[in-house]
């Protein structure tokens, strides 16, 4: 039969066993910022007695903890605000200054707990008075305002990317373009994905413009690479292309201007640009097409889905100066819709291995979706695209469709 005495004490041992479990974390570093050894003894000993497991560092003034700190970065300070080298708030301004992410308890004497809270409001985490403080209360400081730390961090943190997120998202209508168009007749669904590593616009681009005489031009293009310059030099390709067009400026001779503006503002000789521009007069069953190294596009009609290779030239960059490219003919049957895209839609990988979804991948994705309503009709190709590639963390490259018809 176990005993009122037994079972009181089995309780204290599972409390214990609770609260030892409680602080069963790694173990916080503490840096202790005090130039009184007595002081730190005192400090020491409150470590020694807590229940938190602490690694403890004691420095005697404040240009000794800013050498420490330029090779080490403690969880805490413990920070006395009468050292030798710094007195009152001064000392924690200049702690913050050389260490942001720590969090800072400030050790004040019996009569100075206004300059604690102080301290509190100037940036510091907590404070503690020395000679009124019991172990277990030393530690629960100490783990309290590392959290406290670590919270606020993540608030900033927070913060900082919800702006950023919201001035990309303002940047981004800024630099996608806004279909021209004069007439009627014209339907035209445009969608752009920047890839995983971007949060905005990648060197992907398109444009959608009517000239006065009612002709429909589109343009779907990849800069070579990733990031800002890329990004910067497709916006001023998309940019130059639609004063091209509305100037009058079409075939290889308007490839070959987009070339020398390629040739100028590229940021490496590497770097090249894939394009392919489509005209077509609303009515008219063909399409007149100029590809510059850019893969096929498909042609889509009511029940079916084709890819079609168009005879082209080179990628811009490639050879300056020393390219052409043909004018194709498309046709485009009463009904028919042409969709172009960019090849982060077809070169995301479908597992964990090397495949990837290619060409046919897509073309047999675009067939299953070929009766449904145009926006539905990318949406699906670009929400299949993603979810195969779900498992490598989706799709790697920046994606651009254009689904264009006039008849």
């Amino acid at each position: 039969m176990v005993t009122s005495q037994a079972r009181a004490a089995e309780l204290i041992r599972a409390a214990r066993a609770g609260a030892e479990a409680e602080w069963e974390r790694p173990e916080p570093s503490v840096l202790l910022v005090e130039d009184d050894p007595g002081d730190a003894l005192l400090v020491e000993e409150l470590v020694a007695d807590s229940a938190l497991k602490i690694r403890l560092r004691w420095v005697r003034s404040l240009t000794e903890a800013a050498e420490l700190l330029s090779t080490e970065t403690p969880d805490c300070v413990l920070l006395d605000l009468h050292l030798s080298d710094a007195h009152g708030l001064e000392a924690v301004s200049l702690l913050r200054a050389r260490a942001e992410q720590v969090a800072i308890v400030v050790l004040t004497g019996l009569a100075e707990e206004e300059t604690g809270l102080a301290a509190v409001a100037a940036g510091a985490q907590d404070y503690l008075v020395k000679g009124r403080v019991e172990p277990e209360l030393f530690g629960r400081a100490v783990r309290y305002a590392i959290q406290r730390k670590q919270a606020e961090q993540a608030a900033v943190a927070l913060q900082a990317s919800q702006m950023q997120a919201q001035e990309n998202a303002r940047l981004e209508r800024g630099l996608l373009p806004r279909p021209l168009l004069r007439g009627e007749g014209v339907h035209v669904v445009a969608r752009y994905r920047p890839g995983r590593a971007q949060a905005l616009l990648g060197g992907d681009f398109y444009d959608i413009v009517q000239d006065a005489d009612g002709t429909v031009h589109a343009l779907v293009g990849d800069v070579s690479g990733h990031g800002p310059d890329e990004a910067a030099l497709g916006v001023a390709l998309r940019i130059a292309w639609r004063t091209l067009v509305l100037s009058g400026v079409a075939g290889s001779e308007q490839m070959s201007r987009l070339e020398e503006l390629l040739v100028a503002e590229r940021a490496r000789e590497e770097v090249f640009a894939t394009l392919v521009s489509l005209a077509a007069v609303p009515g008219e069953q063909r399409a007149h097409v100029v590809r510059a190294g850019h893969h096929g596009l498909l042609r889509r009609g009511r029940e079916h889905v084709e890819w079609i290779e168009v005879p082209g030239g080179p990628a811009l960059g490639m050879l300056p100066g020393g390219a052409t490219w043909p004018i194709a003919e498309l046709p485009v049957p009463k009904g028919d819709s042409v969709v172009l895209f960019t090849d982060g839609l077809f070169e995301g990988h479908v597992s964990r291995g090397p495949q990837r979804l290619g060409e046919e991948g897509l073309l047999a994705l675009a067939r299953s979706a070929a009766g449904l309503p145009s926006e539905a009709f990318v949406d699906r190709l670009i929400g299949k695209a993603e979810e195969l590639a779900e498992e490598q963390g989706g799709l790697a490259d920046d994606v651009a469709v254009v689904h264009l018809s006039w008849n």
